[in-house]
């Protein structure tokens, strides 16, 4: 068990080292992104539930549910909750966005590592352009499954909170 963590661990030290320095930005990047993306699934889970409920609560609790300010009370209410549920998906959807952008940063600092090997092997050294190609491809290529899984985090999530934020609004009744 512990020499196959090991191995492990060196197969993604060897992979990160053949990225180059922008794998690490990704990297962090990544890990960033699917902590918030983990931190807004265990909201919705644990403390949004706890804050609809007692929203329901205080709104059933209510004897004017008819007035003009029951009305801009009950919006209050469904704004505070929407404010809560929605505070970090504008952050996730700008990390999916750079996501790509980075690994296009990774593809080009890898091309110029093969053109200053070509310069200064004379260009026809496959050997040590290897090194620049794995540098370009690498990052590119982890930058887009950052992108991707993100869109899909990012598009649950939303599709989540929009069901919800709708549901507390056919739960909070209003009388005319």
């Amino acid at each position: 068990m512990y020499f196959a963590f090991l191995d492990i661990l060196d197969a993604v030290n060897t992979f990160m080292n053949r990225g180059g320095p922008v794998l690490n930005a990704i990297a962090a990047l990544l890990l960033i992104k699917w902590s918030l993306v983990f931190e807004r699934v265990w909201y919705l889970n644990t403390t949004h539930k706890k804050n609809v409920k007692n929203t329901l609560a205080a709104w059933n609790a209510r004897s004017d549910t008819r007035s003009w300010s029951a009305h801009q009370i009950r919006t209050m209410m469904i704004s505070k909750i929407s404010l809560d549920v929605r505070n970090t998906l504008p952050i996730i959807e700008v990390l999916v966005t750079i996501c790509p952008l980075l690994g296009l940063i990774g593809t080009v600092t890898g091309m110029i590592t093969v053109f200053f090997t070509m310069a200064v092997s004379g260009g026809g050294d496959a050997k040590s352009m290897a090194g620049g190609v794995s540098m370009a491809t690498i990052p590119t290529m982890a930058g887009m499954v950052g992108a991707i899984s993100g869109i899909f985090a990012y598009n649950y999530l939303k599709s989540r909170v929009d069901r919800d934020l709708e549901l507390l609004e056919d739960h909070l009744p209003v009388s005319h």
